[in-house]
């Protein structure tokens, strides 16, 4: 295929105006002059679209069976997903409570403020990815007052290291949410069934007062790369405001577990993302970076795992991914991506007040394996879509803004 292609590119450039820009795309970029877009083309892009970008994919949806609706339960945030023997197993967030959340200033010691709020880590287990068993109490659970955790543990990410599992996670005492200040804390297990060990001190703390993450240290996943344990994270501010980001992603670096942790000095190293899903790319380092900032919705690419490049644009990405990945913790400097994954989806398109679900992705971010199914754009979606909550314009904002076109929609000018 490769070599019709080239053959049709040199046949294009050479029977066309060697100034005009031939029908059929050239795979190597032209020697005349070129337009800012066809520059960005070849410069930054790919001549053929998508096809043949090992970091491009649209992602497919699967619903999960498995897990009991259960009233004033949410299931979210998974961990990477692990294979042990003939078993799949996933860690995640769980929240059952007395009522759905209620918000900061109405939470109580029952009432959640938000959907990860007076949650535990859970496990479940199963042998194809669709099929789940879920645990009858939790992996991890809080630990007592006023540890960090007391309130709340969540977005847990999961390190298998020399034979041990490592669960890390988000640590909430004495509230979530708002200024509340999280470190990231850990659990340990000799089997991935448990029992599970709370460390006694948090691995990761916020940064120091005025720096982009000195008030919580979220969504930790640890990969292995080089030889050493890399934890990339979202931090926050205590500051609010227009002119403040504040999903941005970092990355410290242990050769231990319990670390001690080492930030990298160039953190932050990525400027967008609302999760963190990183996983070995061949000699480096791959993200999915999805929802929040100014590169958000791009798949971005590290050879040394530090300095992120975007390698391609997505549609509808997994919200939180935890990819099956076999090789995130081999340390080979040759990671070979990943086929499917688990993620987390609110159902009637909300967040922090929601009862989130679990669900399936299958996407082609392999090295191994070539779908070209999975490389297709121009995706449509049905009017459902575009008019669930979240998407279309509410009753008030349309009044709202039709009061306001009253005034300033004029006549057309010609």
């Amino acid at each position: 295929m490769r070599v019709i292609l080239y053959i049709f590119s040199y046949l294009s450039i050479n029977l066309v105006n060697a100034s005009t820009f031939p029908g059929v795309v050239p795979i190597e970029k032209p020697d005349f002059a070129l337009s800012a877009a066809m520059q960005r083309l070849y410069d930054q892009w790919n001549p053929h679209e998508d096809l043949n970008n090992e970091l491009y994919s649209n992602f497919k949806y699967t619903p999960l069976v498995g897990f009991e609706k259960i009233p004033f339960t949410s299931r979210r945030d998974p961990t990477k997903v692990i294979k042990v023997g003939d078993s799949f197993h996933v860690w995640y967030t769980r929240r059952t409570s007395v009522c759905d959340p209620v918000g900061l200033k109405n939470a109580t010691d029952i009432k959640p403020a938000t959907d990860w709020d007076l949650a535990d880590i859970w496990h479940a287990t199963s042998t194809n990815g669709i099929d789940w068993i879920e645990s009858t109490y939790p992996a991890v659970s809080r630990p007592p007052k006023p540890e960090y955790g007391s309130r709340s543990i969540c977005t847990p990410g999961i390190l298998v290291w020399k034979g041990m599992y490592y669960l890390y996670f988000q640590a909430y005492a004495p509230m979530v949410g708002g200024q509340a200040y999280c470190p990231v804390r850990v659990a340990y297990a000799e089997s991935p069934y448990g029992p599970w060990t709370h460390h006694p001190e948090p691995v990761i703390l916020p940064g120091e007062k005025g720096t982009w993450n000195n008030i919580k240290i979220n969504d930790p996943c640890p990969i292995v790369l080089n030889g050493r344990i890399a934890i990339y994270y979202k931090g926050a501010p205590v500051e609010r405001g227009d002119e403040y980001i504040i999903r941005m992603q970092g990355v410290s670096f242990a050769d231990d577990p319990l670390g001690p942790f080492t930030a990298s000095p160039i953190n932050p190293v990525i400027n967008s993302g609302h999760e963190t899903c990183m996983f070995p790319w061949k000699e480096g380092v791959a993200a999915i970076v999805a929802l929040d900032g100014p590169e958000k919705n791009t798949i971005q690419y590290a050879s040394d795992g530090e300095h992120f490049q975007i390698a391609s644009l997505i549609q509808i990405p997994p919200v939180a991914p935890g990819p099956y990945c076999p090789d995130a913790f081999l340390g080979s400097g040759n990671g070979q991506g990943f086929l499917w994954g688990l993620c987390h989806i609110n159902p009637d398109g909300g967040g922090a007040v929601n009862e989130s679900i679990l669900a399936r992705f299958d996407c082609e971010l392999s090295a191994e394996f070539n779908e070209p199914r999975f490389k297709r754009n121009n995706l449509r979606f049905n009017s459902l879509t575009y008019f669930q909550r979240g998407v279309g314009l509410s009753q008030g904002w349309r009044d709202r803004i039709q009061k306001e076109r009253e005034e300033v929609d004029r006549e057309t000018i010609f």
